[in-house]
């Protein structure tokens, strides 16, 4: 990734397009086969280092480009360098080409970190767990399902980075304002045909950035994702719950001050990373409001957000995929937790059963919440308070007090995570 947002790839990209463009101007006629040949023979993509110096004078980088590039062509080369074409034609249509190759590297890292949580899912498919509602004991699901979920938002995230990045694959090559004066739709057709690339329906001098910013969004949105997914590990992993636990390697310390520590610090770089990206995504949205057809407000801009959202999201994908291959699951404390609020969890069900059983709701709803009081405030078991209460006389607490129904269902989500992957092979 640091390689694809490098400046030395930048500058083999931004040839990459003039020699597409000179390439179509030699197929439509306007130019001698043999100039653009040569071009593609000899053009050498400058250093950053050349491209600088001469910006000191030209005060324009692109412009200091064309120069630095024309030092390795002859005079047909250098006449017919950069011919018809505005900066933003060679910026916005290289930069399409750099969102292709850092959109496929995180695709990669999605579908590592996805293969990651299924793996783990479906080892801690039926792992009982405590659910929690407002931080507070609900009802008992499973590790296995949490971990699901995350699968299924992970690929949400990754159907909406593929749109996104499909609609960055366009170029431009109309010219100063859009109106193909000194190029055509035919030379833009050509150009963008040998780089991979569709010619944008519509352009100004720029590619409209509602496209640049629907992409920061979703790089957002999948770094939110992740955020979530590293917060519930940290919740999970504090002193008071120690359901998980983070990788620990040999020697490593977890404060300077504290021997003891052991401290989520993966799960809380990510979180804080997804604050950058999200950062990245308000720049992308400012930038969709430029002045008539263009001013360069957005360049500035994105010359930072752009590379810093990809390269963040990037390592937090790798670092997430880690975590979750290495996190230490504590499937005995989980259960403790479960038994902490002495069967509490088991109150909705009760509450069924005495309905089930005649009385009114309401009345069921007062019975059994004032049990649970009891039960809490009196640090006693929900079920023998329920039994000593003459419950038992109507309903079966056996099957009220079960933990199955809790597991019930659970294939059927893994039913559907099977058939979502093999969607996502296939494809």
């Amino acid at each position: 990734m640091a390689r694809v947002w490098s400046e030395e790839h930048k500058l083999e990209r931004w040839l990459e397009v003039e020699l597409a463009a000179l390439d179509a101007w030699a197929e439509l006629g306007v130019i001698p086969d043999t100039v653009a040949r040569t071009a593609r023979e000899h053009a050498v993509p400058p250093t950053p280092e050349r491209v600088r110096e001469l910006e000191e004078r030209t005060g324009h980088d692109l412009a200091a480009f064309v120069d630095a590039v024309g030092e390795s062509l002859d005079a047909d080369g250098r006449r017919w360098l950069h011919y018809g074409l505005t900066s933003s034609d060679v910026l916005d249509t290289a930069l399409a080409l750099q969102v292709r190759e850092a959109g496929a590297l995180l695709m990669e890292g999605l579908d590592r970190a996805s293969d990651a949580v299924v793996a783990r899912a479906e080892e801690h498919r039926r792992t009982l767990i405590m659910g929690r509602t407002h931080g507070i004991h609900a009802e008992p699901t499973t590790f296995g399902l949490k971990l699901a979920g995350w699968a299924f938002e992970l690929d949400r995230g990754r159907t909406r980075l593929a749109r996104a990045l499909e609609g960055m694959r366009v170029g431009k090559l109309s010219g100063a304002v859009g109106t193909y004066s000194a190029t055509g739709p035919e030379l833009e057709r050509l150009a963008c045909e040998r780089l991979g690339l569709e010619p944008a329906p519509h352009s100004t001098q720029v590619i409209q950035r509602d496209r640049h910013a629907e992409l920061l969004t979703v790089l957002a949105v999948v770094a939110s994702s992740l955020d979530a997914f590293c917060l519930e590990i940290r919740h999970l992993a504090r002193t008071e719950v120690r359901e998980v636990e983070e990788p620990f390697a040999a020697g490593q310390k977890g404060s300077s001050a504290m021997p003891h520590k052991r401290n989520p610090i993966t799960a809380e770089r990510i979180c804080g990373l997804a604050r950058v990206v999200r950062g990245a995504a308000h720049v992308g949205l400012e930038n969709v409001a430029l002045w008539h057809e263009r001013d360069i407000s957005h360049s500035s801009a994105e010359r930072v957000v752009i590379p810093d959202a990809f390269l963040a999201l990037d390592y937090m994908l790798d670092r997430f995929a880690w975590l979750v291959d290495g996190l230490v699951v504590h499937a005995e404390r989980m259960r403790e937790n479960l038994d902490a609020s002495h069967g509490l969890y088991f109150s909705q069900r009760l509450l069924l059963a005495l309905v089930e059983s005649g009385l009114e709701r309401d009345e069921a709803y007062r019975l059994v919440q004032r049990l649970a009081m009891e039960a809490w405030d009196g640090g006693r078991d929900f079920r023998e308070l329920a039994a000593a209460d003459g419950v038992a006389a109507r309903v079966d607490l056996a099957t009220v007090f079960d933990l199955e129904p809790y597991m019930r269902h659970v294939d059927v989500v893994f039913e559907r995570l099977e058939v979502l992957r093999k969607e996502t092979i296939d494809a």
